[in-house]
């Protein structure tokens, strides 16, 4: 199973809320679900989506206030879905830093079309190539797919941040406390929790985990991705 790619839905409306995400999952995206802000928030620290769907009108809350103070710490694209159409309404949302609004009903092929742009942004906005290549290890920064001599390799959610982030500026070091800040939220975040998680990577990439040619440990300082030919 690969890596997939997990898109929060964030909708009070349960019918509605579940048959997008039988839509999404359709189209090979993973979905998690959230009925309030306050579920939102704890499923985007714990699951760290790619996208975020997000109702504007949630009982806790207002979404576009839920953007602003996304965009303090995160730069996770945000495509709102509402059934508001003012254009002021829009216009909020956009400025509060949401990529992109779509007007209930809207049709399944323009939803995603929106979702594959918003996430093609995300990974430009990151300076880096959607595809990043070393040796046999191909990331795919836009799908969330990563594959090893062609074969998927399964990730968890956070294997998958970590080595995303040494993808996004390969052959250069990140620092341990970047990783721990960007992935877990928090530079005081138990370094064991990185120790572990790398070696986990390792052992799926790796051909021999105890001496790694992909991902390089810097002692003292962090790790990088290896730029192979």
């Amino acid at each position: 199973m690969p890596a997939e790619t997990i898109v929060l839905i964030v909708e009070d409306d349960s019918s509605f809320r579940r048959s997008l995400a039988a839509t999404l999952k359709a189209a090979d995206y993973k979905p998690i679900e959230a009925d309030t802000l306050a579920a939102a928030a704890r499923a985007i620290a714990h699951y760290r989506p790619a996208l975020i769907l997000l109702d504007l009108g949630l009982p806790d809350g207002d979404g576009v206030d839920f953007v602003a103070k996304l965009r303090q710490s995160a730069l996770t694209p945000v495509v709102v879905i509402t059934a508001r159409d003012a254009e002021a309404m829009k216009v909020a949302a956009l400025d509060a830093g949401a990529d992109d609004y779509v007007t209930k009903p809207f049709g399944v092929d323009e939803l995603l079309a929106r979702m594959r742009a918003a996430l093609r942004h995300a990974v430009q906005a990151k300076g880096a190539e959607p595809v990043v290549r070393t040796g046999a290890l191909e990331i795919n920064l836009a799908t969330r797919i990563v594959r090893l001599a062609g074969a998927e390799i399964d990730l968890t959610p956070k294997e998958y941040e970590i080595l995303a982030l040494l993808a996004a500026q390969v052959g250069k070091v990140a620092r341990h406390r970047d990783v721990l800040k960007t992935v877990w939220g928090s530079e005081g975040a138990d370094m064991q929790y990185l120790r572990v998680y790398v070696r986990q990577i390792r052992a799926k990439i790796e051909a021999d985990p105890s001496a790694p040619r992909y991902l390089i440990s810097e002692a003292g300082v962090g790790y990088r991705l290896a730029q192979l030919g």
